[in-house]
């Protein structure tokens, strides 16, 4: 049969993800010490996890409502209100999803029509292209500069605005460059977005994660805003839960409503166990995020001060748990550094340009690690560094 004339064309366009080359090249080598992947490498919190069993052992494992159970709704609603000053009502303007992703896909595929723009600013992680697509929709990438800190600017967003536009996407705090928006910053977005008709997405998986004096600002905060945007986050990043998958949304009733909907369809509801334990996260899980936080602080200034003591160019970022370090004065490609670095020192980082075009030059590096893990590859990249370049 000819599969590919049979094929979604949308579907089979699409580019695999450029992690993966290096994961399968990793997966097939000895003593790799790898710094690529965005995961945090601490346990679920024990009181977290002792709910997800107690569940289990009692047979708490029937399908929970579409939306999710009623007793999560209003926790994730608390702890909005709570950390941001956000009220949304449980019943109609939060969902709980399978992991943050499907979020990000159901907002898609709620708000776009065929040929619909969405803006997106890269660097950034690698679902938003792919899945605007698949929805129908345009992605239109906004380059964003380290000269800016990564940060979208609002004469950036004031240029690529077209007639089209129905999405604007706020990854941030930000993967793979650890940029944030700061309340200015995003104040700044919005005097642009007033008076338009265009959503907003704002990914704030990561905003337990922000470091500085400073707290994390949600997009929703800013005043006029809460109407237009859909709030994505999770419990992967933030309470070290990713093999839960277990993610949410926030925003007005009447898109929430859709992506249900199609929730509905998709896939019905949410894990039950990772819903129980998720109530105990956020009812009794500060503390671990607050001590978790601190060691990726720490861990941050570590590795920036190890790269910029072997010469490279190293933004300092103030959300996520990566580094985004220019690799430009080597004269590799980031394909080639990490392809080299690899084969020759057993280190796997990811290279910028699985992030966007704009990411050429640069490389991904997760400080998700132990500090044992993280100065052992910073020793053997400047062991590549001295030798091979």
């Amino acid at each position: 049969m000819d599969y590919e004339s049979l094929l979604n064309q949308c579907a089979y366009n699409l580019k695999p993800s450029g992690i993966r080359k290096f994961f399968d090249i990793a997966a097939e080598m000895d003593d790799v010490i790898s710094l690529s992947v965005g995961e945090p490498d601490f346990k679920t919190p024990w009181h977290v996890r002792e709910v997800g069993i107690e569940t289990l052992q009692k047979g708490r494992t029937q399908y929970s409502p579409n939306r999710g159970f009623t007793e999560l709704l209003v926790e994730i609603s608390r702890y909005s209100e709570r950390r941001f000053g956000l009220k949304y009502d449980p019943k109609t303007e939060v969902l709980v999803t399978v992991g943050g992703s499907e979020a990000i896909d159901l907002c898609f595929r709620a708000l776009l029509n065929p040929g619909d723009e969405v803006l997106i600013p890269e660097p950034c992680f690698v679902c938003y292209e792919p899945l605007a697509s698949i929805a129908g929709g345009v992605p239109v990438p906004v380059v964003t500069k380290v000269e800016d800190e990564f940060r979208l600017t609002a004469d950036q967003l004031r240029a690529a605005i077209t007639e089209r536009t129905k999405i604007l996407v706020l990854p941030f705090p930000n993967n793979p460059t650890g940029a944030v928006m700061r309340r200015e910053h995003l104040e700044a977005i919005a005097d642009v977005l007033r008076g338009t008709d265009i959503m907003v997405l704002s990914d704030e998986i990561y905003c337990e994660l922000t470091y500085g004096d400073e707290r994390h600002v949600s997009f929703a905060e800013i005043p006029g805003m809460r109407e237009r945007t859909i709030v994505v986050n999770g419990f992967s990043k933030s309470y070290a839960m990713t093999g839960w998958r277990l993610g949410y949304a926030m925003g007005p009733a009447p898109v929430l409503a859709i992506m249900t909907k199609l929730h509905q369809y998709a896939v019905m509801c949410s894990p039950s166990t990772a819903q129980f334990a998720a109530i105990d996260a956020l009812r009794n899980g500060d503390e671990d995020v607050a001590r978790m936080r601190n060691e990726y602080d720490m861990r941050r200034r570590f590795i920036v001060d190890g790269f910029r003591e072997m010469g490279f160019e190293c933004f300092m970022p103030e959300g996520a748990f990566y580094i985004f370090p220019s690799i430009r004065h080597t004269g590799l490609s980031s394909g080639e550094f990490c392809e080299r670095l690899l084969r020759s020192k057993h280190v796997a980082v990811v290279p910028g340009s699985a992030f966007g075009d704009s990411g050429e030059g640069f490389i991904r590096v997760s400080y998700s690690y132990s500090v044992k893990h993280i100065t052992e590859a910073l020793h053997r990249i400047k062991e590549f560094v001295s030798e091979e370049l």
